[in-house]
């Protein structure tokens, strides 16, 4: 019969002893993993400003124009060049401490700082799809029936125009996913999709309505479902909050929803129908990017921002319940009325006093 230490103990290849803990005891606590907190502003930044750009570069340009002096006259700048600032602008803004760190870092250490950022961006796109793969087949699941035939959450070649279900959504406006030819040219590749022609899933009901293209769009059901699986928190997708941490929006502070959030969100979903199986920006098949771009061109035109405002606003009503678009007035002889009041007549007082 062997002894105890015996039991504890046995040797490595080169006859040390490796020491087991034993099953009562807790055993040695384990380093805590630190994120670079670049990474952690990135992940953000990719979600709720640009999910696209390549932030080395944009992070180079950037300082070129605020070094020139250009960044104060946005007139005098390209289309392009002016987007581009503006979001490395939303950069700075996002990371504190940001902009005199560039200032102050050296051609290769600017790099550095890009690609930690971008290495946050790409992350959360990776999480992001990988948790949508297979939560988005229990929102298109009628509740009570089963798809037919069955798409495995885990599996992405029966999807895309490849099932019915899949397919419905995906069809772009225009075209009758019931026409036989049509679904049949959409599924051997016949037609091809491009990113700005847009699936009827972005429409509430799935309707798109050709005398009213703007009615209902970017507002289905699908799309707010998505959101708060990315946003709030998977479990808020049924509004039975479970989740024991905070979501993606409170962790950074986020109050209201942004517009290139509703296209990450949107381009998100669509990649998540599809039977493609890697998430790639050049990819021609899903036409990831220019997906993304085309509704963002939207968000931004400003001819069109009287809609894109109720758009916002009704966005806001369904992810953040507190939201106001207006400043809540306190009841009248209410006691914080009255203190304001209060507050009010007391400033009025000193300023006579310091005028006399």
């Amino acid at each position: 019969m062997s002894n105890s230490s015996e039991g504890d103990a046995s040797r490595t290849a080169n006859g040390q002893k490796r020491i087991y803990p034993s099953v009562l005891e807790l055993g040695p606590r384990k380093k805590p993993t630190t994120q670079d907190p670049l990474v952690h502003r990135g992940r953000h930044f990719g979600r709720a400003v640009h999910a696209f750009c390549n932030v080395p570069t944009l992070l180079t340009n950037g300082i070129v124009l605020l070094s020139e002096g250009r960044g104060d006259a946005l007139d005098s700048l390209t289309v392009d060049e002016r987007k581009e600032f503006v979001a490395f602008q939303e950069l700075l803004r996002a990371v504190p401490g940001l902009e005199p760190r560039l200032m102050a870092s050296s051609e290769e250490e600017v790099i550095e700082i890009g690609e930690l950022i971008q290495k946050g961006i790409n992350g959360a796109r990776t999480d992001d799809t990988k948790g949508m793969k297979g939560a988005i087949i229990d929102w298109i699941t009628p509740k009570g029936q089963s798809l037919n035939p069955h798409i495995p959450r885990n599996v992405k070649s029966g999807r895309g125009f490849n099932h019915e279900r899949t397919g419905a959504l995906l069809c772009p406006t225009g075209l009758d996913w019931t026409n036989t030819q049509t679904r049949t040219k959409l599924m051997n590749g016949e037609i091809q999709v491009p990113g700005d022609q847009w699936p009827v899933f972005l429409y509430a009901d799935y309707t798109y309505d050709p005398e009213d293209p703007w009615n209902g769009l970017l507002c289905s059901g699908l799309l707010v479902s998505a959101y708060k699986h990315i946003f709030t928190s998977p479990s808020s997708v049924d509004q039975e909050p479970k989740a024991t941490r905070s979501g993606n929006a409170r962790i950074h502070g986020m109050r209201c929803v942004t517009k290139a959030s509703i296209a990450y969100v949107a381009t998100q979903t669509c990649f998540s129908l599809t039977s493609a199986q890697v998430f790639s920006r050049t990819d021609l098949i899903t036409d990831s990017e220019r997906f993304y771009s085309s509704i963002m061109e939207l968000l931004d035109d400003p001819d069109e921002s009287d809609e894109v405002d109720q758009l916002i606003t009704w966005w806001n009503r369904q992810i953040f319940p507190l939201y106001t678009a207006s400043e809540r007035l306190p009841s009248k002889n209410s006691a914080l009325a009255r203190i304001r009041q209060k507050r009010a007549e007391y400033k009025e007082l000193r300023e006579a006093d310091n005028e006399s």
